[in-house]
């Protein structure tokens, strides 16, 4: 044996003890390498290049389902689930879901017209709620504005638990239905357009409240916060909305453009908003040009301002509303029996596509002014879990995430996972080959570490 033949062997015979530790490791790699490969959807293709993105981001793992004309076939619907479908321009579709008798339950349906349609501010869709035996629940329409300007618009269905109407547990039917400027329900506005269907279901109280909605309440406005603008770009859907609290906020906008924010209440507390375009240089008036509207939890509309522009600041500011209690569902006006409970409520700025004729391609500055008022206190607490969970509530780090705006563009676990299935198997795979070499290289450490000296 050549000299020095025992020390070269050496390290061998170790890197034969060691290297087991890494070569029980490489399955785990893999195997986290393919589930990556599995669950997740391929990365979507490039988007060529001054391409517009699309008008809505829908949620990610959104199921499609295919309305029927009648109840007969009508698809079902699962609380706590998302659904996609499209509503062609003569579209009545219905579907079905399944409540207990002490279930509150919310359907909300969004309407996405294409980029390029052309509406009237009476177009838009009705969406209604009815038992097995036809009767009534609730009716509720979404219309595009004074804006004319095609948007996503959402309308709420719902049954509620305890009213005359719609007693008792069984199956129930959602219809939703395509308007146009007469309201006939034969749309003007030609093409199909896309819909999100999200059905929330909110469970009876532990014990029975109040019956009546508060008689008083701060309808005062307070002045707008005057702090310097910090920018936030907003999300282009409900489950990409950008978190927001308090303060002034600066964004960008161009013609037909919808961006969505939400801002975390607890129950007790009272939001004050508003919106406005900045200078433009232009002459002209454009009607409708900016819309400011807030939408609930589970997507309920509550309120909206629109407003005019001639190229000058002009403001659009939600009118006071009532702190976040339970009883304001017993209220008549939609300002107030819609903020009937705590979470994260939505603000959504459209700027109107017909900007661009009167003042150009943009971007606009619009500056979004949120102040939260009010004291929080304890919910009433639910003799059950609302579906999904934790859609009524506001936890810390929703609090946390309005301050720094981290978490926009959420989904949850399946955004998550679709950031994460956008790097593509190619990225995959080299931190397959990073991790392995990471593992080699310690043991290699240890090797050397214990050669014999010289």
């Amino acid at each position: 044996m050549p000299p020095g033949a025992r020390a070269s062997f050496l390290p061998v015979a170790r890197a034969r003890v060691l290297f087991p530790r890494v070569a029980r490791a490489v399955p785990v790699l893999l195997a986290a390498v393919c589930a990556v490969a599995v669950l997740l959807p391929a990365a979507p293709p490039a988007v060529a290049a001054g391409a517009r993105p699309g008008p809505y981001a829908f949620t990610p793992g959104a199921r499609v389902v295919a309305g029927a004309p009648n109840t007969a076939g009508a698809a079902v619907l699962d609380p706590g689930r998302t659904y996609r479908d499209t509503l062609r321009r003569d579209g009545r579709l219905y579907y079905r879901f399944t409540l207990a008798a002490g279930d509150t339950a919310y359907v909300p349906v969004t309407a996405v017209p294409p980029a390029d349609a052309t509406v009237s501010a009476t177009d838009g869709i009705r969406v209604s709620v009815r038992d097995a035996h036809g009767t009534s629940c609730s009716y509720a329409s979404a219309r595009f504005g004074a804006g004319l300007s095609p948007r996503p618009v959402t309308a709420l269905g719902q049954r509620e638990a305890g009213k005359a109407l719609c007693r008792g547990a069984g199956t129930y039917y959602l219809l939703v239905e395509r308007l146009d400027a007469q309201g006939t329900g034969t749309a003007a506005a030609a093409g199909a357009w896309d819909l999100e269907i999200a059905p929330a279901t909110e469970p009876a109280l532990a014990r029975t409240g109040a019956t009546t909605a508060p008689r008083a309440w701060d309808s005062a406005t307070p002045a707008p916060p005057t702090a310097e603008p910090r920018d936030r770009v907003g999300g282009a859907g409900f489950t990409a909305a950008r978190p927001l609290g308090e303060g002034v906020w600066r964004t960008r906008l161009e013609p037909g453009q919808t961006r969505f924010y939400k801002v975390p209440l607890d129950w007790g507390r009272q939001l004050y908003a508003s919106a406005g375009l900045g200078v433009s240089p232009g002459h002209g008036y454009v009607g409708g040009a900016l819309d400011l509207s807030l939408y609930n939890p589970v997507r309920g509309y509550v309120d909206d301002a629109s407003v005019g522009y001639t190229g000058t600041a002009a403001p659009a500011p939600l009118q006071p509303l009532p702190p976040v209690e339970y009883a304001n569902r017993y209220a008549v006006p939609t300002a107030v029996t819609s903020v009937r409970f705590a979470g994260e409520y939505y603000l959504v700025l459209h700027l109107s596509a017909r900007m661009a004729a009167t003042f150009g391609p943009g971007p606009f500055e619009v500056t979004l002014r949120v102040r939260v008022g009010g004291r929080a206190h304890p919910g009433p607490g639910y003799a059950g879990r609302p579906v999904p969970d934790g859609v009524l509530t506001v936890t810390g780090q929703e609090r946390t995430a309005a301050l720094t705006g981290a978490g926009g563009g959420g989904g949850g676990r399946a955004t998550t996972l679709v950031a994460v299935g956008g790097i593509g198997g190619g990225t995959a795979l080299l931190l397959f080959l990073g991790g392995w070499t990471v593992l080699a290289r310690r043991a290699q450490r240890r090797i050397n570490a214990q050669k014999p000296t010289a």
